[in-house]
């Protein structure tokens, strides 16, 4: 077999293959088993039926086009290997020329991983906020604190700001009443914003069996977006009741014996918080600033391919869930199809970008995964995905996604070696050292672009 490549973008190539007759024997003579085993001709016992007379009753035609089909992957997938290639997503394939005995040539056309040039990465600088705890951030931490550890006790009064208020709501849209516009018995805390627009002003002012009735924008449900007429019944009122900030509440809420070392306790977690965030903000904007330096074509077809699937898990996963569609989901948004599709579009381009520069960056720096990572990475997915890390785990194997899990371990750590060279500094000019926040290093964009995994699908005459 001999085959050439033609570079006709530089994500896209042309193979041409010839491949000598005698290299199609094998599946020839499996083309004529199974023919052989697919039909009958009287005279001849099933599977014993000459070539010869395969050839007069069906067609020499018919043997060489299932013969083709049946080599064509093993030969694209040598041009492939031959040619040091790496294909995404299914070839074009074209036979330019069969002649039995003779030869079979054809021409197969592929998007291909661009080869990319990673410039020198170590003069990328970028500027995070500074990790900076006030006392007024431990004050409200503690007050949350607080607050979790609230009792309740009815009032005899009218319902004001912080009380807590039980209540029937109904929703109608153009008069009529949802079928899951209807909540009984909802517990609700007055200020908190945790309900509808206009709740908090038609309830403030009300006593126990008293109503109001208010207009609102539903944010969930089946009328999404749509402005509602919302009837709310006020069957209780109860007034919040908080703890002395002391030395008590704190053996109460902690495991400390006094205030003090409550809050101590409070600055410390805010630090440890503002450091992971600041980390993460490292991390984003390295590389924001590495994909400005590097030159990344992108096949048109990959980009059209990681559009659909990111609209198609918004649309029928994510907004599913929350009961919403994308019609519903823009209005909320305040944006139109056409901005949508714009984001959507950016945000393709950077997570196919994001994938190939650090795909090329682990060949470049000669990364590996090891099994402690893996299991690792595996970890922190199943939580996030809400199922048993042993589940979990199951679920990757069976779908054959253990080498996709292995990639996106294998780019956070190509990440984690821009950013170890990059200069972060704070927005008060001091360096960052973020050698203990290395966890946080995980690919972006990259996890969420399977359209831009590399594959060698099997061509077909």
């Amino acid at each position: 077999m001999k085959s050439a490549v033609e570079n006709l973008n530089p994500t896209r190539v042309r193979l041409t293959v010839e491949v000598p007759f005698e290299e199609l024997k094998p599946s020839l003579d499996a083309a004529y088993k199974k023919i052989n085993q697919q039909v009958t001709v009287p005279g001849f016992r099933k599977g014993k039926i000459p070539a010869r007379v395969i050839d007069q009753r069906f067609g020499r035609g018919a043997v060489l086009e299932e013969a083709v089909n049946d080599a064509l992957p093993k030969f694209y997938s040598e041009a492939v290997s031959e040619g040091e290639l790496n294909p995404l997503g299914q070839p074009e394939v074209d036979i330019t020329e069969l002649k039995d005995n003779e030869l079979l040539a054809f021409t197969a056309e592929v998007d291909v991983r661009p080869t990319l040039e990673i410039p020198d990465y170590s003069g990328i600088e970028v500027e995070v906020d500074a990790v900076e705890v006030s006392d007024e951030d431990v004050e409200k931490s503690v007050e949350q604190l607080r607050e979790r550890f609230a009792s309740t006790a009815p009032v005899e009064r009218a319902a004001a700001e912080g009380d807590v208020v039980t209540i029937d709501l109904e929703a109608k849209v153009d008069g009529e009443v949802l079928e899951d516009g209807v909540a009984k018995g909802v517990s609700y805390t007055i200020g908190s914003g945790e309900l509808l627009d206009g709740i908090d002003e038609a309830v403030t002012g009300l006593e126990a069996g008293a109503s109001a009735t208010f207009a609102s924008e539903l944010k969930g449900g089946s009328a999404a977006g749509s402005e509602a007429e919302v009837k709310v019944d006020v069957t209780a009122v109860q007034a919040r009741e908080l703890p002395e900030l002391d030395d008590e509440f704190a053996q109460l809420a902690s495991e400390f014996d006094t205030l003090e070392e409550l809050k101590a306790d409070s600055r410390r977690r805010l630090e440890e918080g503002k450091k992971y965030e600041q980390a993460t903000q490292a991390q984003e904007k390295v590389l924001d600033a590495l994909i400005e330096l590097v030159e990344v074509p992108i096949p048109e077809k990959l980009l059209e391919d990681e559009v659909r699937t990111r609209k198609h898990n918004l649309e029928n996963h994510q907004l599913g869930q929350m009961g919403l569609t994308l019609e519903s989901y823009l209005k909320i948004q305040e944006k139109t199809a056409e901005e949508f599709d714009a984001e959507l579009l950016q945000q393709a381009e950077k997570g196919i970008k994001t994938q190939f520069i650090l795909d090329e960056l682990v060949n470049k720096e000669q990364l590996s995964v090891g099994q402690e990572e893996l299991t690792e990475h595996l970890m922190r997915r199943a939580q996030s995905s809400g199922m048993s890390p042993d589940q979990f785990a199951q679920a990757v194997v069976e779908g054959g996604q253990v080498p996709m899990l292995v990639g996106e371990v294998a780019r956070g750590k190509a990440l984690a070696v821009v950013v170890e060279a990059a200069t972060v500094k704070d927005t008060n000019g001091e360096v960052v050292d973020l050698d203990d926040e290395d966890e946080t290093a995980e690919t972006v964009e990259a996890e969420e672009t399977p359209a831009a995994e590399s594959t060698e699908d099997k061509p077909e005459a």
